[in-house]
């Protein structure tokens, strides 16, 4: 049995009052864990559990800039894994990463109509380019006046565009496959940390083709990925498919998208992958001469994620302890706490402690040692209980002298005495193990969450009083989509080949139909 469940700590108590009132037992449950380290539980309010998650975890604060997040060193090490693992997906599909400006003049923006139509009311413009002093403080100095007002980029297909008539001459220039990670505006009234915020950090794919076939092969290659990395490294499952014309992206033909499931029973649209045919090639005059001599419109496409994922990670997997996170993202995912009473066993566990830790380290496993002298044992494994860690190993002097160790899984809490000899054997694989549980979960919670309903009256009773995604059969009637909209604060999430079925009447319209379409309360 290892000295990590008395709650001891190796200079008798300096950390304080936080220090002094964690749980001692090490399972810092709900009712020492969550109260003690001040996280709303989700029964409460899952608004509020959710930011208290965010902030308390260390993932994310609020900036002094209105709408705008700070994101931490812990949430931006996340954010890391994620964009590693994306651009790793990218680049073995042949795409390159490049560099846009931040600005884009706003006769660019107007050239696609429907496109500045869908982004006029969230952007952001500059019109000046210096600064004085004047009678009432610092102010924009009238002599510095743009000739052209500059819009801080809510996306850039416009940008991109410009260049990409530049480039193409001819067939043999394309296809064009450019990835940028930056970060862009879209001037928002209500900001929730991670899933909406004036300024975010995402990645935007960028491509031109020959043809419209290689265009749409690109924009479904591009939602698998999405799909691949929300499922297999996120653990978050997710629904596959076409958005409406209303929800579409501004500009484009088609939309695809992938959907997922929070806990509150409310959807949030994780990626999208959009075919912009020649639309954005006709505004931008993105013409090539093609193998025939003829000169003709390129096809385009443009795909994305943002940082709104780390939201997801946070809302699908976490519970009242604090966050939970899948093995393969955690940027830590195994954390060692050495404990000891007195000061002559320090070096006896901190010597076994370094011995195996480095054989992890060589085996792959991301291990952080805590060592803080200041925190007791059993403040340490509340705090990590909330950073999300998935396994958390205790070491004490008996654990030394029995060439063991105790080890709790973050997605389960049990806690087992185990050897240390081969751990670094075992540890992967019990890190894949936890990955694959909290996927099975989460697709659990989220396969019994979807419904059917039938006919308006039931979709209407079915997402007030059950929520998630609701299968409703729908004719294209835009008015009836818009109604719902309104009325019941719904949307269609995604439009998929495999709902369609034996014709049955559409909601409100009574017309025949076979396409029985997702809808659902969202983020």
């Amino acid at each position: 049995m290892s000295d990590g469940g008395k709650g001891h700590g190796g200079d008798g108590g300096k950390g304080g009052p936080q220090a002094a009132g964690a749980a001692g037992a090490g399972g810092g449950g709900a009712k020492g864990g969550s109260s003690q380290l001040g996280v709303t539980p989700r029964a409460t309010s899952f608004t509020d559990w959710y930011q208290d998650l965010v902030l308390k975890a260390q993932l994310a604060d609020h900036s002094p800039v209105r709408g705008c997040m700070v994101v931490r060193p812990y949430g931006w090490a996340l954010w890391e894994r994620i964009r590693e693992t994306f651009d790793r997906f990218f680049k073995e599909t042949g795409h390159e990463n490049a560099q846009f400006p931040l600005f884009i003049p706003l006769s660019f923006l107007a050239k696609e109509a429907s496109h500045v139509e869908g982004f006029a009311k969230e952007c952001a413009v500059v019109t000046h380019y210096r600064l004085k002093a004047g009678p009432n403080g610092i102010e924009p100095d009238p002599d510095s006046k743009l000739e052209e007002p500059l819009i801080v980029r809510p996306t850039s297909e416009t940008i991109i565009g410009s260049m990409y008539a530049k480039w193409v001459q001819s067939w043999r220039d394309l296809p064009i496959l450019i990835n940028q990670w930056a970060n862009v505006v879209r001037w928002e009234m209500r900001t929730r940390l991670f899933l909406r915020t004036t300024e975010f950090f995402w990645q935007e794919g960028h491509t031109a083709h020959e043809t419209e076939k290689e265009a749409v092969a690109e924009t479904l290659q591009m939602i698998e990925v999405y799909r691949r990395v929300a499922e297999e490294y996120l653990a978050m499952p997710v629904l596959v498919g076409r958005k409406s014309a209303a929800e579409r992206f501004a500009g484009a033909v088609d939309t695809w998208c992938i959907e997922a499931l929070m806990q509150d029973g409310k959807a949030l649209q994780a990626g999208t992958s959009h075919f912009l045919g020649q639309n954005f090639a006709k505004a931008f005059e993105i013409q090539f001469a093609g193998r025939d001599g003829q000169r003709q419109h390129a096809w385009t496409t443009s795909w994305g994620v943002s940082t709104r994922l780390i939201g997801g990670l946070v809302m699908t997997h976490s519970d009242d302890k604090g966050l939970v996170l899948p093995p393969r993202l955690a940027p830590i995912q195994a954390v060692v706490i050495p404990i000891w009473r007195k000061d002559e066993e320090k070096a006896a566990v901190m010597s076994y402690v370094d011995g195996f830790v480095g054989k992890l380290k060589s085996a792959g496993v991301r291990v952080h040692v805590d060592d803080r002298e200041h925190f007791k044992p059993g403040y340490k494994f509340n705090d990590w209980e909330l950073r999300g860690v998935p396994l958390r190993l205790e070491v004490g002097p008996r654990d030394v002298a029995a060439a063991k160790c105790v080890m709790a899984r973050r997605d389960g809490g049990e806690k087992q005495i185990v050897d240390v000899a081969g751990l670094e054997t075992r540890l992967p694989a019990l890190l894949e193990e936890i990955q694959a549980a909290m996927f099975a979960k989460a697709k659990a919670f989220r396969d019994a969450s979807i419904h059917r309903a039938a006919t308006y009256e039931e979709l209407v009773k079915t997402l007030e009083e059950k929520g998630g995604f609701v299968l409703a059969p729908w004719d294209g009637d835009a008015a009836v989509e818009a109604t719902i909209k309104e009325q019941c604060k719904a949307t269609i999430r995604c439009i998929r080949d495999e709902d369609r079925g034996p014709e049955v009447p559409a909601i409100v319209t009574g017309t025949p139909t076979a396409q029985w379409v997702v809808f659902a309360k969202a983020y």
